[in-house]
């Protein structure tokens, strides 16, 4: 128990972004795809019908105290403009120092024809974002007393600091996304602007851009029997992607694959960087499954299985849930056009 409970407490340390001079890290889902707003504005749209979708991440459950994220987005794609557009909630929760972070913002997309085969896309998105936290639960090393076993008030490591601290600020992020019916390439770079989240009004802190950069590759497989309500033949396939992220100091990558038996879904990734440096970056093994039903409607669950120094047994790796719903508004005639909807990852 102490040792979750210093565990806890040194993850805690390094979110509390903005109160000290750290750098602040922005949530990772593991079923990236699965929040493509999040992901890359560019993908506003990229079903080319209409979107409603929400995720839910519980980091490290085995720990005191628990990391939870969550994002919810709809989008539409505009025919007539080939135009994508998008609203998109982000929030984050750390319940020892109750520290969140939420989100609401504006995401914007163009579809640009290269050759009959070949596209492109482009997005950007501005935010509005709240951080909130509450410090009077945290536990510094000049709050214990050694000797007696007992925990002191206020440290001086809060002086200048209120206990209830809200903080807001402008956010953008743009993106762009190279395509054809069996490959993509896209980039992203969220907080353009390195905003200060500095709960300190004379302090700075910025938040570092992150960029990114995901792609991948679709192999059809044989395909299976006749659905029996759209009489349409069963997708199968095969693909193959990663996600690579950079925000100062840190680096990841995730890699894997995903197998489409209609309507089910089976993934593996693999979350880490391997390196020499005094970062050390071997982060989790992650499983998943889904359906991805005729109707619409998507749902994926996937399990994080941590591989760092943290342990499974003392982090209790990760869930994340996903649930997506796609839905034709407007003119079916539309419906036929769909060939040039993006083929990444369902999850």
């Amino acid at each position: 128990m102490l040792r979750k409970f210093i565990l806890g407490i040194c993850l805690v340390l390094f979110g509390l972004l903005g109160v000290f001079p750290l750098s602040a890290q922005d949530v990772q889902y593991s079923q990236f795809y699965a929040a493509p707003l999040y992901l890359n504005p560019a993908l506003t749209g990229a079903s080319e019908l209409t979107r409603v979708g929400v995720n839910y991440r519980n980091q490290w459950p085995g720990l005191d105290h628990s990391f939870n994220s969550y994002s919810a987005y709809i989008d539409h794609y505009i025919f007539d403009y080939n135009s994508g557009i998008g609203l998109i909630f982000n929030g984050n929760q750390e319940t020892l120092a109750n520290l969140s972070t939420n989100e609401i913002g504006l995401s914007y997309s163009y579809r640009l024809k290269l050759t009959e085969k070949f596209f492109f896309r482009l997005g950007a998105q501005a935010s509005y974002m709240q951080r909130d936290a509450f410090f009077s639960d945290l536990v510094f090393g000049s709050m214990i007393d050694i000797v007696n076993g007992t925990v002191g008030g206020i440290s001086d490591e809060l002086n200048g600091v209120p206990l209830d601290s809200r903080h807001s600020f402008v956010d953008y992020a743009v993106g762009g996304m190279f395509y054809n019916d069996k490959f993509w390439l896209g980039a992203s770079a969220h907080h353009l602007t390195e905003p200060n989240i500095s709960f300190v009004n004379d302090q700075s802190s910025v938040l570092p851009m992150k960029l990114s950069l995901q792609g991948g590759y679709k192999i059809n497989l044989a395909p299976g029997g006749r659905d029996y309500f759209t009489h349409n033949y069963q997708e199968r396939s095969l693909s193959f992607a990663f996600n690579y992220k950079e925000q100062d100091p840190f680096s990841q990558l995730d890699v894997g694959a995903q197998l489409f038996l209609h309507p089910l879904v089976l993934g593996l990734w693999y979350r880490g960087l391997p390196t020499k440096n005094s970062l050390p970056n071997n982060e989790a093994f992650i499983g998943l499954v889904g359906v991805a039903l005729e109707t619409g409607l998507d749902i994926g669950y996937s399990f994080d299985m941590t591989t760092s120094k943290l342990g499974l047994r003392n982090s209790g790796g990760a869930h994340e849930i996903s649930v997506r719903y796609t839905f034709l508004w407007g003119d079916a005639k539309s419906r036929g056009q769909r060939s040039r909807v993006i083929p990444c990852f369902r999850y």
